[in-house]
């Protein structure tokens, strides 16, 4: 059974295999990570790893390797020494660069799965791994990257968007090399990031493409939300002020209440819980799984998004971007009409958004591929004379 952490990974936004690097110098730890990327890709072959091919689109089997940067400074000028970046890969490196960003708490794994990779990842499809290099980094506070449940708990770092972003940079041009992308695509907390992304590095992408979000603050129901959750594992008494023994109570249960209420789908939802008895049903299944993460990391995480907001900087965009959003994203309620005006401040870029239906899912629509494949593919080919 998937547990109630996972399913708010896979819909609404950790894993682990530590490959110790040097850290002399940056032309050795490039050479080092290589080489883990690799050993990490065998250790999948040989150990049974936990990306089962039949659970994920098949034959993706990515590598994953670690970059440990010597020191990482973040925004509020807090510093971490050996600051560890997690990543996985897909295709070969000499390839044109794909960089994917997850959701919040959004295990990796979920975009390995057959409704998103085996719809994007495939031969003749937008994301081809024989055409392109997959990266997809864990972020600041996420799966074996560096995150409070290290050690640290409540001392550790306060982290936003922007010190996320700027990892991942780092970890491209640092650990791995790359200083060109073909395309940024993230999905939610990634999809943010995205829009952050054009405008850091407006000449380093040829398209950009955010999905499930959009550029300005957190407001509304959205943020009102991750307010309540991160307040109520805070007032639960089991937290302790982050010195916890067991994971408090509050964790979970505030935790599926955000899932439900954020993603999902209100069609959808009364389509598989039309009565009292199944949403019951469904209500219990999710309180009988098993806790899988962390308060600390959880109140950091959703905490980051905070003082998020790039829509003062949109004119800084100059990559083609395709927007994709759902007509039912609980999050970003298209009716507010937000996105509409934000995008008149970009000069190339493109709302594609999905009709609401029984077979969308809310926030959680965009991990089902199938429903903007053909459209996404056509982006990339229109970006192709910008590539070149």
């Amino acid at each position: 059974m998937v547990s109630s952490l996972s399913l708010l990974g896979y819909f609404s936004e950790n894993i682990n295999i530590n490959v110790p690097i040097s850290s002399v110098t940056n032309k050795v730890l490039f050479m080092v990570n290589r080489i883990a990327s690799w050993m990490a890709g065998l250790m999948f072959l040989l150990v049974f790893s936990s990306f089962s091919v039949s659970a994920h689109a098949e034959g993706l089997i990515p590598q994953e390797g670690d970059w440990i940067a010597p020191e990482f400074t973040f925004h509020t000028g807090e510093t971490l020494k050996a600051f560890r970046m997690h990543y996985y890969t897909l295709g070969d490196s000499k390839k044109p660069a794909v960089l994917l960003l997850h959701g919040t708490n959004q295990p990796v794994k979920a975009l390995l799965d057959n409704g998103f990779a085996g719809e994007l990842f495939g031969p003749g499809q937008p994301l081809d791994i024989n055409k392109y290099f997959i990266v997809i980094p864990e972020s600041i506070g996420s799966g074996k990257t560096a995150k409070p449940s290290d050690g640290l708990r409540m001392t550790f770092p306060q982290y936003n968007y922007a010190d996320m972003v700027l990892a991942q940079y780092r970890l491209l041009t640092e650990g791995l090399g790359i200083t060109h992308l073909r395309l940024v695509m993230g999905y939610s907390m990634g999809g943010m990031q995205t829009w952050l992304w054009g405008e850091k590095y407006p000449q380093m992408m040829d398209a950009l493409v955010p999905m499930a979000s959009l550029p300005t603050e957190l407001s509304g129901r959205n943020w009102m939300l991750r307010r309540m959750l991160i307040e109520s594992i805070k007032r639960d008494p089991a937290w302790n002020n982050g010195d916890y023994t067991a994971q408090p109570p509050a964790l979970q249960t505030a935790n599926i209440m955000f899932s439900i209420a954020t993603t999902g789908g209100t069609l959808a939802y009364q389509s598989k819980a039309p009565t009292r008895a199944l949403a019951d049903k469904r209500v219990e299944e999710r309180l009988a799984a098993p806790v899988t993460a962390d308060a600390n990391d959880f109140i950091y995480i959703w905490s980051s998004s905070a003082d998020y907001n790039a829509a003062p900087e949109l004119n800084r965009i100059q990559a083609p971007m395709l927007v994709i959003n759902s007509a039912d994203d609980e999050r970003n309620p298209i009716e507010t009409g937000i996105l509409d005006n934000e995008l008149k401040k970009i000069k190339h870029a493109e709302l594609f958004l999905i009709p609401a239906s029984k077979e969308t899912s809310g926030h959680g629509t965009m991990m089902s591929a199938k429903f903007y494949k053909a459209r996404l593919g056509e982006f990339m080919e229109k970006t192709q004379k910008h590539h070149k």
